[in-house]
């Protein structure tokens, strides 16, 4: 079979024939790969920025970690699974041993490792994962929204770490994936408005408009981040505000257009370290909260929300190319053409790997 690969240290990813894998393993699960989102994370990888740099030891791999798949092979011991069952994969591996994970607390686990960051991924036709790791889809939800469960759950646990809350004003600095699965769950918590700003990023908020939000901001249009949020500030400071961008000179611009008390949540990758004004922030009695990983507890509330809110959730898959093109879709997400973009694996790979 091919696989999108990290092969070594530096720029790019190579589309690479390997071994189909067969027999799990105990406790493990062979999947055949339905749906595989590109997302920022692997565009890092790809252009090896340096907060990723921690993948060496790990490579070669196979990347992809949004991903759904339809369960082909049972390993020994794997029960309340069976196959054909499609499946989306939590792409944290915990170890079950250390401390954390012994005292029943997984999401504590010091030694986990990412599925398609340092262990083989999705961006494939055939992939190996824990079992424990598979949250089971209910029964009409499509392969590819089960793929966005990931960055839902990223999304979702940004908004729950902000504590938004019923009649609060909320901003969202960018309108990526990420981004846009925040407004529906801040819409979804009670917020009585939600503002998404970009910048060039007329086809991402193209999608928000057909999801139901019309208090959108380009600041390329606007002449900058002041001049856009202006209209929205002389009503006053916004509640809450979720940075997911990765770009450093949002955050001080972003904690200007919080009231005090408020909180800040970030949830970008930042290649390079932010200066704040710590005084100010002290005076106005602001927070920063940093949102990441979605804890265990949170996906069967995601994978619920996706049931009942499918058809607006579809409007964020934007391309869907073949396994042959991925990285065709790696360049449309980079250059903010897309929003989702679904790799899928073909017949032709499907065919090998059998």
């Amino acid at each position: 079979m091919y696989s999108l690969r990290k092969i070594q240290p530096g720029k790019g990813l190579s589309l690479t024939e390997t071994t189909a894998p067969t027999a799990p393993g105990p406790g493990e699960v062979l999947l055949r790969v339905s749906s595989a989102g590109v997302c920022g994370t692997d565009l890092h990888i790809d252009e090896w920025t340096s907060s990723y740099h921690f993948l060496t030891a790990a490579l070669p791999v196979t990347v992809g970690h949004e991903f759904s798949g339809e369960v082909a092979t049972l390993g020994e011991g794997v029960e309340g699974l069976a196959p054909g069952q499609l499946v989306a994969v939590r792409p944290s591996v915990t170890c079950g041993v250390c401390a954390a994970c012994a005292a029943g607390n997984p999401d504590g686990c010091v030694t986990r490792r990412g599925i398609g960051v340092t262990r083989d991924g999705a961006f494939a036709p055939w992939v190996l994962v824990p079992a424990r790791n598979c949250v089971p889809i209910p029964a009409g939800v499509s392969a590819e929204v089960a793929a966005m469960a990931e960055p839902l759950t990223v999304s979702h646990e940004a908004v729950r770490m902000g504590g938004v809350a019923p009649g609060d004003r909320v901003l969202v600095l960018g309108p990526g994936n990420i981004g846009q699965g925040i407004a529906l769950f801040a819409r979804a918590a009670g917020a009585r408005q939600v503002v998404v700003a970009g910048h060039g990023d007329a086809a991402r908020l193209q999608v928000l408009r057909q999801m139901g939000f019309d208090e959108l901001v380009d600041f390329a249009e606007t002449g900058g981040m002041e001049q856009g949020l202006a209209p929205y500030l002389a009503e006053g400071p916004f509640d809450v505000v979720i940075e997911a961008t990765g770009a450093a000179a949002v955050i001080n611009p972003a904690l200007a257009a919080l009231k005090p008390h408020g909180v800040l949540v970030v949830t970008g990758i930042h290649a390079a370290p932010v200066p704040i004004d710590l005084t100010a922030m002290v005076r106005k009695h602001q927070q920063i909260r940093a949102s990441y990983r979605a804890p265990e507890h949170n996906w069967p509330v995601v994978v619920d929300y996706m049931r009942t809110h499918q058809d607006t959730l579809r409007h964020m898959i934007t391309h869907r190319v073949p396994l042959a093109d991925a990285y065709a879709g790696f360049t449309l997400a980079r250059n903010k053409s897309a929003t989702k973009v679904m790799v899928q694996p073909g017949t032709r790979d499907v065919a090998v790997a059998a």
